[in-house]
């Protein structure tokens, strides 16, 4: 896909998410008039495949414009397509993947002049070697396999041109976006949702802020037993382009095809990063997609790609470890009241009763609410989000009634992808007990835990400085 493919300009991105909209608003309607002659379960059938296949348009759609819109069409593939017959429920998935691999194959000719003037030199003075070939692609950026001139391999991330121009009109569309991910995130609240996509994907597009990110991460989680970060070259990194150390691995889609052993061994790395990071830190990578993460042939897992972080207030990541201490001890009462602190909802509104409240929390949490070993499978992750986000939840009405902190939203979001990946890996593990390391301060359970506590030599709730 050349440059011109992109669409950079507010107006025409904004035609393009009109028609998708518009198109939509379209075939609501006429659904609507043709459920008047169906049955209850013939018009509940039409509904939930007009959902579906909605949703699938608006992916395709996102995924095609790149940029901002891009990040929020790959929520999609989070959607439980269950319902759909399953030769079409593989072909949503199988684009579903490819929306989160694909991105625009722009010319090295125009990528090499985003390089030179980022560094401000030649190639050939920068790199001993620069492979002209992408070795990776994302929403805004290519990825090249280079080697610096003292021998080091490097990954050179270089930025799309004009992927900027359609970023910055697609936060200026905010609103139009955050309709189009309703599609498939029901409920989603339009200001909090507002407020963390600006300021997220404007982060994400200076990749200087990147780097910072990325160093903050390397030098935490340096010399850890089995997560790797690697170092960014900061001498060579600008607002449009970021290296750091080239990693070799295996990716999510080869992972799938491994031993049980290391599937499990591979999903609980993933869940102690990036669960981890937040419970631990308060600091966490807000984009566990299977792009961004690579089992090495030494056992430990790299995650790079931290573009999208977030850092959330010491207060508010204890709140929230109370909200799910009081559903672990079944106390209603005390989850009522630390989700209304954060701003869930008014802890007057009826709605809300705290019975209710604490079985929509277990429901959502169910994975590790009981000490078991418990196998997660795409399956079980489908009925998990169906409990989070779906009209077919039994606590829809609280869903849809809820309003989401600017706080949660992108670290809900997190939890929602880390899980989806842990489905994808079919991993088991005693999810319960490592969540009670972050919780209760309770020992290590497994020989993942041992290490790792023995690496932080502290309290696995306490919340260090960030380095």
């Amino acid at each position: 896909m050349s440059r011109s493919s992109i669409p950079v300009g507010r107006i025409r991105r904004a035609a393009q998410l009109g028609r998708l909209l518009g198109g939509e608003a379209a075939r609501t309607y006429a659904s609507r008039a043709a459920n008047r002659s169906r049955s209850d379960e013939e018009r509940e059938a039409a509904d939930e495949r007009r959902r579906l296949e909605a949703a699938r348009r608006v992916v395709e759609v996102l995924g095609q414009m790149k940029g901002g819109a891009m990040k929020v069409g790959q929520m999609g593939s989070l959607m439980d397509f269950d319902r759909l017959p399953d030769d079409e429920a593989g072909a949503v998935q199988a684009k579903l993947a490819e929306l989160q691999r694909s991105a625009p194959q722009v010319p090295f000719k125009d990528m090499r002049k985003v390089i030179e003037h980022e560094l401000d030199g030649r190639i050939a003075n920068l790199f001993a070697e620069l492979d002209p070939n992408a070795a990776a692609a994302a929403s805004i950026g290519q990825v090249y396999r280079a080697r610096l001139h003292d021998g080091r391999e490097v990954a050179v991330k270089v930025q799309y041109p004009g992927i900027a121009s359609a970023v910055r009109a697609d936060l200026q569309n905010l609103g139009l976006l955050i309709r189009a991910a309703r599609h498939f995130v029901p409920g989603l609240d339009p200001a909090s949702a507002a407020v963390e996509v600006r300021e997220r994907i404007s982060e994400e597009l200076d990749y200087e802020y990147e780097a910072q990110a990325q160093r903050m991460f390397a030098r935490r989680w340096r010399g850890h037993p089995f997560i790797f970060i690697p170092d960014v070259i900061s001498e060579l990194c600008g607002e449009r382009v970021l290296v750091s150390e080239w990693v070799d691995g295996v990716g999510l889609e080869q992972l799938k095809a491994r031993s049980k052993r290391t599937r499990d061994r591979a999903g609980e790395i993933i869940f102690r990063f990036f669960f981890g990071s937040l419970y631990r830190f308060g600091h966490f990578s807000g984009d566990p997609h299977p792009g961004n993460f690579l089992l090495q042939r030494d056992g430990r897992m790299a995650f790079f790609d931290f573009g999208n972080t977030k850092l959330i207030p010491r207060a508010t990541v204890e709140t929230e470890r109370e909200v799910l201490r009081a559903a672990l001890e079944r106390d209603g009462v005390r989850v009522h009241a630390a989700l209304a602190s954060l701003g869930f909802f008014d802890p007057c509104d009826a709605r809300f009763e705290p019975a209710r409240v604490l079985a929509q929390v277990r429901a959502l949490s169910s994975w590790y609410a009981s000490d078991e070993r418990i196998t997660l499978t795409p399956a079980y992750v489908s009925r998990v989000m169906v409990d989070a986000a779906d009209p077919r939840s039994e606590y829809w009405e609280l869903t849809r009634n809820e309003t989401v902190p600017a706080d949660s939203l992108f670290a809900n979001r997190m939890q929602a992808m880390t899980l989806a990946a842990l489905g994808q890996l079919e991993a088991t593990a005693n999810w319960h007990r490592v969540m009670c390391q972050w919780l209760y301060d309770s020992p290590p359970c497994s020989a993942l835990g041992v290490v790792e506590a023995q690496f932080f030599g502290s309290s696995p709730r306490s919340l260090p400085r960030a380095a």
